[in-house]
């Protein structure tokens, strides 16, 4: 038992830094229907500003830890917003109505654009950083033995933090204008333009908060597995993808629930059977649920406008 939750948190701490990735396809596909393939590495950008940010802070001699994470994950924010914002202006916007392909082709070339520029800038080379939230609280053993439940600190930061993005945005989305208007554009741009919408600038802000959201992830990641490369946005970003798909593509509860279920389906696999095909049994689910429930856990079936 007190194996199974053990593997139980390691999973929810995966699963969040899967959500908050999630989180930003599935804002950018519910607005303008198309998939950004270079948020896996705009999530990549943010764990290495965040390394740089901390080097730096270091070198000034600013020690204090929770000034330091708070100013690397600002740091982080910005720049990976800025980040987003030019990909929407470079790869989307020129394209927003051309065939749907034209689009996913710019974001890929984004993608490989923004992977080699950190390689030759950064080096291909792993980054590594000492660990800098130490210590845990331990649970009482559920079985009776030696062994107890350990549940870091980092860990209690990075899946608190997660709750706490998901309250704010879900009541972003739902209360503020701004949500009013990105649900506005999602059901329809050209009414909602008519209607004094900004598109552009509604469209413009959903791709720096689905950025600014990945560099909380990449910031989170780099302080928990503590080593970094220019290729993590890679594979971060196929299992957020697949996160989001699973969850319901368009849907901000069903990228986390997505997030947190790939997280827990790796991790289970991991702790149980082999870690060589955790990839596979999380593929193999998410092929499992499409095939009941193409539009995913809490997706609603696309109605086709005419």
């Amino acid at each position: 038992m007190d194996y199974f939750l053990q593997q139980l948190i390691n999973g929810l701490t995966l699963g969040s830094i899967y959500g908050l990735i999630a989180i930003g396809y599935t804002m950018v596909y519910g607005i303008i229907g198309m998939i950004n393939f270079a948020h896996g590495e705009v999530f990549m950008l943010g764990s290495f500003v965040a390394l740089t940010a901390f080097l730096a802070l270091s070198a000034l001699g600013i020690t204090f830890l929770p000034l330091v994470l708070l100013i690397i994950i600002v740091v982080a924010m910005l720049c990976t917003a800025l980040w987003g914002w030019t990909i929407e202006r470079v790869a989307y916007r020129p394209l927003r109505g051309s065939f749907r392909l034209a689009p996913l082709i710019t974001a890929i070339g984004m993608s490989i654009f923004i992977q080699n520029f950190v390689q030759v800038t950064q080096g291909a080379r792993v980054k590594p950083l000492p660990p800098q939230i130490q210590g845990g609280i331990s649970l009482v053993s559920l079985d009776g033995g030696g062994s107890s439940v350990q549940i870091s600190y980092m860990q209690l930061i990075i899946i608190g933090l997660t709750i706490a993005l998901m309250i704010g945005f879900s009541f972003l989305i739902s209360k503020t204008s701004l949500g009013r208007q990105q649900r506005a554009c999602e059901q329809d741009q050209k009414m909602a333009s008519l209607l004094g919408v900004d598109v552009d600038r509604t469209i413009s802000l959903t791709f720096i908060m689905g950025a600014s959201l990945a560099a909380v992830a990449g910031t989170m990641y780099m302080l928990y597995y503590g080593v970094i490369d220019f290729y993590i946005g890679f594979l971060a970003g196929v299992k957020a993808f697949t996160a989001a798909v699973l969850g319901g593509i368009g849907s901000l509860p069903g990228a986390m629930l997505g997030g947190l279920a790939i997280g827990l389906i790796e991790t289970f696999w991991s702790g149980y059977f082999s870690v060589e095909y955790k990839d596979v049994a999380a593929f193999s689910i998410l092929a499992i649920v499409l095939i009941f429930l193409p539009s995913g856990l809490l997706g609603r079936p696309e109605v086709e406008k005419v």
